[in-house]
């Protein structure tokens, strides 16, 4: 009998072996592109940034200006009155791009801009554009603008077919996110492009952080860019998805007409009017802190395993992650340390360094499976010291203008990735610490000396987070407990994880037992 099913199980990997082999005949990647690819474009001479710029680069020379983007609507309202003042280029690189009401407007925001002779480059991780394959491809077609898909999927209806015949080469994705406009300023940090990242829609809303940085970092960026733009993971859309019907920019307007036309993006389009970000940073009143940044960011060659090691990120942070001598502060939507990280935050607490890492709990993470790969080394953490809080779903902290506040946030998950060292350096960036950002996924981010923005990272673990949040121990008989501070004050201590089933508790243990935590 074990004779005969070991000949079934040979039988079904030689069928399945030559399936996936005639898939990859049939869906074969283009060839590369042989003409040189695009690159970064200095400013215009009637650039008004860089008019309003110039002179306060020069008051602080070799420094990088930054203001950071807390609230979704602020880190929006960036994006869109950039693109409006974009005279020569704009590079944008993104891993998600919704098809909702932000994602319709900025990339209708995009073709005016390439309409009136700014030169447009997009470069979007194919794993996030579902249902845009006719806008982009019309897109790409108009005299200034340019589309790129970086890691592409062949086959492009249903995508998810793909993993079955080129699983190892797709699970490798492009998470940064950039924003930069004449080679002047740039907007980074965790957001993808749509409602949920930008604080609209009935949809929960994601925490997150950006900043917008002028000055000595920008150019780096945009090197980085082209970095991405000419890799040869990176293909022209055209090559990929060809024309597909010709109709995009009709869809496109199509889709403007109707997202414009709903109540949201009246009540939207009120609040965007009532800011003046742009206008701040035009008229030089907007409240820039100058200082030293540097620009931390994988070889796209990543993506192909091609990388070296030293110009990996991981490598970059773990030095990083040498340095505290007092205190880290570390916020993570997704948090699953491995070995290795569990090594360098003991060591830390080893020297007496003060470890303090926000999570999101088990409600209010959007990715229950990266919650087993955290789940399972919860106590070691505790045994180690490490100071634990996990988001509550239904109150979320966010980032107020000048300081780290707290408001209630229906709904809302984290989805920040930022840490501070000592009180004074902090990082901004994509890069979740987890396997998949370290080993799988190329990321980037800004080291920034700001003793302000650490210091409101400080204030939101040292006052903050009670009542937004469980502060998880460990009973003196061994137990995980979670503290909640309830309206009237008082704590209360559940000794079963809040917002679990017994069921959902026992997929997640049995989840975190199997051979997967390098993909989370």
């Amino acid at each position: 009998m074990m004779l005969t099913a070991a000949k079934y199980l040979v039988g079904f990997a030689l069928i399945f072996a030559g399936l996936v082999a005639a898939a990859r005949i049939l869906f074969p990647l283009p060839a590369p592109p042989q003409e040189p690819a695009s690159t970064a474009l200095p400013p215009a001479a009637d650039n008004p940034l860089l008019a309003a710029i110039a002179p306060m680069a020069k008051e602080n020379p070799d420094k990088t200006g930054i203001y950071p983007l807390i609230s979704g609507l602020d880190a929006f309202v960036a994006r869109m009155l950039l693109t409006e003042q974009a005279r020569s280029s704009i590079d944008v690189q993104y891993y998600i791009w919704h098809d909702d009401l932000t994602g319709t407007v900025l990339l209708d925001a995009l073709k005016a801009a390439a309409m009136r002779g700014v030169r447009v480059r997009l470069l979007l991780d194919d794993n996030g554009i579902d249902a845009l394959d006719a806008e982009l491809a019309a897109l790409d077609r108009l005299p200034n603008m340019e589309v790129r898909l970086f890691n592409p999927f062949v086959l492009r209806r249903p995508k998810v077919l793909n993993y079955a015949f080129d699983f190892f080469r797709l699970n490798h994705r492009m998470h940064n996110k950039s924003f930069t406009v004449d080679m002047t300023a740039s907007v980074i940090g965790g957001r993808n492009v749509g409602d949920e990242y930008f604080g609209t829609g009935p949809n929960g809303t994601f925490l997150d952080l950006d900043v917008l940085a002028v000055g000595e970092v920008v150019p780096k960026i945009s090197a980085d860019f082209d970095l991405y733009w000419s890799s040869p993971a990176a293909y022209p859309i055209a090559s990929i998805v060809g024309e597909d019907g010709g109709d995009g920019l009709e869809k496109l307007a199509a889709s403007v007409a109707r997202v414009t036309a709903t109540e949201q993006f009246e009540d939207y389009r009120k609040e965007i009017e009532g800011s003046g970000l742009v206008r701040r940073l035009l008229d030089r009143s907007l409240r820039l802190e100058w200082t030293d940044v540097q620009l931390v960011s994988d070889d796209p060659a990543k993506v192909l395993r091609k990388a070296r090691r030293r110009d990996l990120m991981l490598s970059r942070l773990n030095d990083l992650l040498e340095t505290p001598t007092q205190s880290l502060d570390l916020v993570s939507a997704y948090f699953v340390p491995g070995k290795i990280g569990m090594r360098k935050l003991t060591e830390l607490e080893k020297k007496n360094v003060r470890v303090r890492i926000l999570t999101n709990g088990f409600e209010a993470t959007d990715v229950a499976l990266v919650h087993s790969g955290y789940a399972k080394y919860r106590r070691k953490l505790l045994d180690f010291g490490v100071d634990l809080f996990e988001l509550k779903a239904r109150a979320a902290p966010q980032m107020g203008r000048e300081e780290l506040g707290v408001v209630g946030s229906s709904g809302s998950s984290l989805h920040a990735k930022t840490f501070s060292i000592d009180g004074r350096h902090v990082f901004v960036g994509s890069f979740n610490f987890d396997p998949r950002s370290a080993l799988l996924n190329t990321e980037m981010g800004l080291m920034i000396d700001s003793p302000t923005l650490a210091r409101g990272i400080n204030d939101l673990f040292d006052t903050g987070l009670p009542g937004i949040s469980y502060r998880t121990t460990l009973t003196g008989d061994g137990r995980i407990a979670w503290t909640d501070i309830g309206e009237d004050g008082e704590p209360q201590v559940h000794d079963v994880e809040p917002g679990t089933t017994f069921l959902s508790r026992l997929l997640v243990r049995v989840t975190g037992w199997l051979p997967v935590e390098w993909m989370l």
